[in-house]
Parts: C-alpha cells; sequence; structure tokens
C-alpha cells in the first residue's frame, strides 16, 4: 500500500471517527441528562448500599482520573485503524448509554452518601460534576461501561510497556467511581457485567454465524440447555445460589453455539487466543473443559508422531517441542507463553465437522508443514478432530490409498483414538472429492 493511500485511509477514519464524535457526544448528554432530570421527579427510588462501603475513604483527587474518561472518550475513536473496528466501537460505546439510561428507568436508585466541602481546584470539579450529574443514575454505572470499552480500545494499541501504564490508569479509573462518592457497588458490578455483556456481543474481528444444525448438534444443545436450566433453578432456590448464574449464562451459550451459532461463539482468533470477554463470561464452561482434558488426558501420552514430523496430541498446557501447532479447539486458550507457530482452526467438541472445515484444516496443516520440519495437530486429547485431520491430510496427500488404511495407521500409533461411523462417513466423502479434483 502507497504512502498516498495510506494517507487517504487515516484521513478517511478520521472524518468517521468525527461523525461518530458528532453523534455520539450529543446522545450521551441529551439521554443521560433527561434521564437523571425525569428520575429526581420521581418517588420511588430506592438505594442498595453493603455496610462495609461505609469504609471506603473520600479521596477528592481522584476526581482527576474520574473526569479524564471524557477525553480518553473522544480520543478513543480516532486510535481505530480500520472502518470496522472504528463502527463496531461506536456501536458498542452507543449501547452502552442506551442500556445504561434504560437501566436507570427500569431500576432507579439514589447515591445516599453526603460528600464534604472540597476546597481549591478539586472543589472546582467537583462543582462542574455536579452541575450536570444528579446522584440518580447509578446502575449500571455507564462510567464503569465505558472505562471497560474504553480500556479494550487503548489495549489493543499499545506495546505491552504500555498497556501496563494503561491499565494502571484505567483501574484508577474504575476505583474512583466509590471514591469520588459517584457510585454504591452495586452501581460498579452491574456496570461491569454489561460492559462485558456488550464487549461480547459486539466483537472487533470477529462476527457471528448461524448454519443449520444437525440432529446429533440439537441433542447436544438441548443437553447444556437443560444443564443450563438446572443451574438458573438451584440458583433460584438456594441462599446464595446467585452464583450459580454465572455457569447457567455460560451453558446457555454453549448450547447456543452447538444450536447454530458453532465456534462464534468462543471467539478464537487464528493465532488461538479467545476473546478477553468470552473467557470470561464462559470462565465456568471453560474451567470445566480444562478439568474434564485433565481428568481423560491422564493415562493418554501427550502426543503421537503419527507421519513424517506429524504428531496428534492434547492442547498443549506448555510450550510443546514440535516447531508448529495446528489447534482445532474452539474451548482452550492459548497461552501467550507458548512461543511456537501457531494456527487455529476451531472446530467445536464432539461434532463431526463439515468437507469444507476439513479441507480448510489439511491445507493449513500442508502449510505448516511446508515450513516446519515438526507439527503437532491438536484438539482437547487428541483423539477425535485432529485425528479427522490427519487422517484427511494422509489421503489427500497420498501417503495412503484408502480411509481404512489411514485410520489403521493412525491407531497403530495412538490407539485410543474415537472416529465414529459418521466420521469415516465423511473421510470417505472427502476422499472422493479430492479423487475428482486431482482426477
Amino acid at each position: 500500500m502507497s504512502e498516498l493511500t495510506l494517507m487517504q485511509k487515516k484521513y478517511s477514519l478520521w472524518k468517521q471517527g468525527l461523525c461518530w464524535l458528532l453523534l455520539l457526544g450529543p446522545f450521551f448528554f441529551l439521554s443521560y441528562g433527561q434521564v437523571n432530570l425525569y428520575t429526581a421527579t420521581r418517588s420511588d427510588i430506592g438505594s442498595i448500599v453493603f455496610n462495609w462501603e461505609r469504609a471506603i475513604p473520600f479521596m477528592p483527587w481522584t476526581i482527576v482520573p474520574y473526569w479524564s474518561i471524557d477525553l480518553l472518550y473522544g480520543i478513543s475513536l480516532f486510535i481505530c485503524t480500520s472502518k470496522q473496528e472504528l463502527t463496531r466501537h461506536g456501536c458498542r460505546l452507543l449501547a452502552g448509554s442506551f442500556i445504561a439510561c434504560v437501566g436507570f428507568l427500569l431500576f432507579p436508585l439514589k447515591f445516599t452518601f453526603i460528600r464534604p466541602d472540597i476546597q481549591g481546584m478539586f472543589g472546582w470539579l467537583f462543582y462542574q460534576l455536579e452541575l450536570f450529574d444528579l446522584p440518580f443514575n447509578q446502575a449500571p454505572s455507564l462510567h464503569i461501561i465505558l472505562t471497560w470499552l474504553l480500556w479494550l480500545r487503548f489495549r489493543q494499541h499499545l506495546t505491552r510497556s504500555a498497556r501496563l501504564v494503561n491499565g494502571a490508569w484505567f483501574l484508577l479509573i474504575a476505583l474512583s467511581v466509590l471514591t469520588t462518592w459517584q457510585h454504591h457497588f452495586i452501581d460498579v458490578f452491574s456496570g461491569f457485567i454489561v460492559a462485558m455483556a456488550i464487549s461480547y456481543a459486539i466483537p472487533i474481528k470477529d462476527r457471528w454465524q448461524w448454519k443449520v444444525p444437525s440432529s446429533h448438534e440439537l441433542c447436544l444443545a438441548a443437553k447444556y440447555f437443560l444443564s443450563s436450566l438446572i443451574c438458573l433453578i438451584i440458583g433460584m432456590l438456594i441462599p446464595y445460589g446467585y452464583f450459580l448464574f454465572w455457569p447457567a449464562v455460560a451453558l446457555f451459550i454453549v448450547a447456543s453455539g452447538y444450536a447454530g451459532l458453532g465456534i462464534s461463539v468462543f471467539q478464537k482468533s487464528s493465532g488461538g487466543y479467545l476473546s478477553l470477554s468470552a473467557r470470561f463470561i464462559l470462565y465456568p464452561y471453560l474451567i470445566g473443559a480444562w478439568f474434564s482434558k485433565q481428568w481423560f488426558s491422564h493415562s493418554l501420552a501427550k502426543t503421537s508422531l503419527i507421519y513424517d514430523g506429524i504428531s496428534l496430541g492434547g492442547f498443549p498446557d506448555k510450550t510443546p517441542k514440535q516447531e508448529a501447532v495446528l489447534d482445532l479447539t474452539a474451548e482452550f486458550h492459548r497461552s501467550y507463553g507458548m512461543r511456537r507457530a501457531w494456527c487455529a482452526h476451531p472446530l467445536m467438541d464432539l461434532t463431526v465437522p463439515d468437507i469444507g472445515n476439513i479441507s480448510h484444516a489439511v491445507a493449513k496443516l500442508t502449510e505448516l508443514k511446508k515450513k516446519h520440519h515438526t507439527v503437532l495437530v491438536c484438539c482437547a486429547l487428541g483423539l477425535s478432530r485432529s485425528a479427522t485431520v490427519m487422517a484427511a491430510w494422509l489421503v489427500a496427500e497420498r501417503h495412503v490409498s484408502s480411509v481404512a488404511q489411514a485410520i489403521d495407521h493412525i491407531k497403530k500409533q495412538r490407539p485410543q483414538v474415537v472416529l465414529t461411523s459418521d466420521h469415516i462417513q465423511l473421510l470417505e466423502h472427502f476422499q472422493e472429492i479430492q479423487c475428482k479434483t486431482s482426477g
């Protein structure tokens, strides 16, 4: 791309960023301000305050990081490097303001602490805040929602060392809503939940996809839906059972994946990383998947050499010996410390992939093998998804003459491999296509 083209692209993004600012700025001030004024006239305003919150100190100087979010809000619209990133970031900010205002109307709350008199510059900043912000727009805290969304955007464009400074400042902004006596804890907690949901529902890079599920996938979806429902019901019946709402949500989302949304629910990148929002929201399921992998893999070889430097194995917990990795899991997050050539082609667990997915995975394995002497093909345990792709590769590269021979060769090296009749039917169909293509 020429320098002139780059300049034109940057100029175009700046214009779009300005347009978003001209939309979001007035929308924020009008919606937030009007909702605040309306709530001030209501008589049904309550408050939710924990006793321990009274120990939170009032720290006047933290009004500075509190106010800084306004500047960072504007800057965030001019640091995006693509139209998609800018559009989705703008949509996130718009959704944040809208959802917060709906929350203020549905669940009106009031801040109950009375601030002491403050003098000097800090006092002036508090006075400016009080001119606009009455103590009624509380839960979910829009400040917390914006803090999360802006932090995600800035960290994407910073070096590793700069991210530490950036993270520290945004953490200070988040804490400032408490130390300026602007919000109670319930506002912060609910704001964080809403922010996480927004960043998950509006991914910057990925996109939601849906396909018609098979009967087997619908069966799996039903099992996860039922598990989600059980967690939800128990959570409503037992004391402090609301902690079960988190796994209920995670299981519901995984069920939606099997019901048609597929791997998009995990938001896994080609580099093997799940989005931060997906990791948090799906954490109960992910930790369960990790324990399951540890339990069932204790009697398995970590890797099994299959052919010419290519090995099958379970998802590695530490840096593998192989030079490159073809990661076929959708549910596991690559550790940032694994310094290997990594190519992720996520496939849903316990399902039979389609021809398109197998073809793409085989092509990626072929490409990795051309560049590296040793390659690890992995899924959760190295028994099904990875074995299917390995068998297809052996067939595609003419290292075997039939699917049966490919499976027999793999099972000699890794006897625990599990390939059902549906897997075999898929591989035979794949071989037919390969024969027609080469013929």
